[in-house]
């Protein structure tokens, strides 16, 4: 979760990572992955630019398996 408040998921079944309003819960980004995303997404900062990372190398429950590391730029903060 970041400190604005967004929790990050991406073990899902359709190879999709989500942005979620801590608040209400509401989808607000989502992005396709390679593969599932099983594994904890991390953040970081660069420069004072947030970044998502995930590793996506599915595999679970009979999904197709890969090895990717995905990583995602957060909008700049207004």
């Amino acid at each position: 979760m970041t400190a604005g408040g967004l929790i990050f998921i991406g073990a899902t079944a359709d190879e999709t990572i989500r942005a979620f309003d801590k608040q209400t819960g509401a989808i607000l980004w989502q992005a396709e992955l390679p593969f599932g995303g099983n594994a904890t997404p991390s953040t970081y900062m660069i420069e004072g630019r947030q970044f998502v990372v995930i590793s996506a190398g599915g595999g679970k429950s009979g999904r197709p398996a890969g090895g990717h590391i995905m990583a995602f730029a957060l909008p700049e903060a207004k």
